[in-house]
């Protein structure tokens, strides 16, 4: 499945996701942009579970990560659908066509920084309908705030 975490406006979201992901004993792993990836801390994000993603290219990303799930047994990535820490006008859609695609769940997760709480939802098989599935996505993420709410989207 893909774990979809919003509001992400704060590097902050990262050490609470590996917490998370401790506390919960499951390797789920992340995508993150490429630059991450190279040294001095590179071999560190990829020892964390990390997915490098050039979003300088244009490339059939989606089409690669749905061939990653349909090769392996057991796979849980994280996506953060504004795809930066900025705010941003619309979400990418990458990871709803890459669980269409795969066949899989989407698993909502919010860091709500307001709260002080970590919430998930039940698992989520998109219809094909776009809009009305991106409107139940973000129906589960109204009135959370960021650790930084004015650069959120949602």
């Amino acid at each position: 499945f893909i774990i979809v975490v919003a509001p992400h406006t704060s590097n902050w979201d990262f050490p609470v996701g590996l917490l998370v992901r401790c506390q919960m004993g499951r390797d789920f792993r992340f995508i993150a942009k490429s630059s991450l990836f190279r040294p001095p801390f590179g071999w560190l994000f990829r020892a964390l579970g990390g997915y490098p993603v050039d979003r300088s290219k244009s490339q059939n990303f989606v089409d690669a990560v749905v061939d990653i799930f349909n090769d392996k047994e057991e796979f849980v990535i994280t996506i953060t659908p504004e795809g930066t820490r900025k705010k941003v006008n619309r979400w990418k859609t990458g990871f709803y066509h890459i669980a269409r695609g795969a066949h899989i769940p989407l698993v909502m997760c919010s860091f709500d920084w307001g709260h002080k709480i970590v919430r998930f939802s039940e698992p989520f098989y998109p219809n094909g309908n776009l809009e009305e599935d991106f409107e139940q996505i973000r129906d589960f993420f109204q009135g959370v705030l960021g650790k930084h709410p004015e650069q959120g989207f949602v």
